[in-house]
């Protein structure tokens, strides 16, 4: 595994499975977007806050590579780094590997921005900082 910040457990649950029995493809972007809400959770992020300050943060793309299935009781760590992406721009690279083999399941990349009242991308110096984009 690379040089991930975080990590959070997780286990499937039966209804997250399609008919093939395997964990459909769109689950997949929850177990993501649930990480990433505790890594910034982690990190004293709050969104609300951030939003009644008028910082907004949103994602702007998301690339999924799916290498192989997870079944339902699996067990699997979703994990996570950041990167600068542009000036304005930054990328959590994401993966999934099951439990306990660590094999990888699931290559992700999501890249966000921020946006401030004005609707303007604007990456707060703050942000900047606790990433360590400086």
């Amino acid at each position: 595994m690379e040089d991930f910040v975080f990590e959070l457990e997780f286990k499937v649950r039966d209804y997250e499975c399609d008919i093939q029995g395997v964990v459909n493809n769109s689950v997949y972007q929850n177990y993501l977007e649930h990480t990433r809400h505790e890594y910034l959770k982690s990190l004293n992020i709050d969104f609300a806050e951030l939003a009644e300050r008028g910082i907004f943060l949103m994602v702007k793309r998301v690339e999924i590579d799916y290498q192989r299935p997870l079944k339902s009781g699996d067990s699997f760590i979703s994990v996570l780094r950041m990167e600068r992406i542009s000036q304005l721009r930054f990328g959590f690279v994401q993966h999934i590997y099951r439990l306990p083999d660590k094999k990888l399941m699931v290559k992700g990349l999501v890249i966000g921005t921020s946006v401030n009242k004005r609707g303007r991308p604007e990456l707060p110096e703050e942000l900047i900082k606790v990433w360590g984009f400086e």
